[in-house]
């Protein structure tokens, strides 16, 4: 019975295990050119970062309309929230002389300030500010807005003559809980209508 030929005595190389497998396990675990992974780590970074970035870019969107919602609140000082003097100069005494022009006085003469009540038989040597207003028609009329607190909130009077000092001292606009511009108007002139000082009166 011949011997098996034996492959080295042949002349020729067994290849090893090693040797056969190397070529197929390199190119399995070889990476892909076609793959869009890769296994840097400098390369992973700017991935796992990028959500990080975009968080504050996230939070300045909130914060924006947050912002935005926090100018809408904040609306324009009224004219009320003027000091005392400035709001009676600038906005009261004209819309009153326009008030009352268009009830059909031509002639209004207002002035404001600060001098001592002309009520007969009030002595007092306290001044507090006074709109003062007058007119001739059927004999000089005049009227008085008194301010004694210096704030449009506070207290407030009303006197009227014809010719003469005034003799009562009445309060103005007591029951009302918040004074406005508009208020302040409409309730003289409702006052001296009253008084059938304005239009056909």
């Amino acid at each position: 019975m011949a011997d098996p030929t034996n492959h080295n005595q042949a002349g020729e190389v067994a290849p090893s295990t090693v040797d056969q497998q190397a070529p197929t396990v390199a190119e399995e675990n070889a990476p892909s050119t076609d793959s869009p992974e890769t296994t840097d780590p400098k390369a992973a970074k700017p991935t796992a970062t990028a959500p990080k970035r975009e968080k504050p870019a996230a939070a300045a969107t909130e914060e924006k309309p947050a912002a935005a919602k926090a100018a809408k609140k904040e609306k324009a000082p009224a004219v009320e929230d003027k000091p005392f003097v400035e709001f009676i100069e600038q906005d009261y005494l004209p819309a009153l002389q326009k008030a009352i022009a268009q009830q059909g006085v031509q002639d209004l003469q207002v002035s404001f300030a600060k001098q001592k009540l002309p009520i007969t038989g009030f002595e007092s040597a306290e001044e507090c500010w006074q709109i003062i207003g007058s007119w001739k028609e059927k004999g000089l009329r005049q009227f008085n807005l008194y301010f004694p607190d210096e704030d449009i909130q506070g207290k407030k009077g009303f006197s009227c003559n014809e010719g003469k000092k005034p003799s009562t001292l009445e309060s103005f606009l007591i029951d009302e809980r918040k004074i406005t511009l508009d208020l302040l108007v409409f309730g003289l002139v409702q006052r001296l209508d009253g008084q059938k000082w304005l239009g056909i009166n």
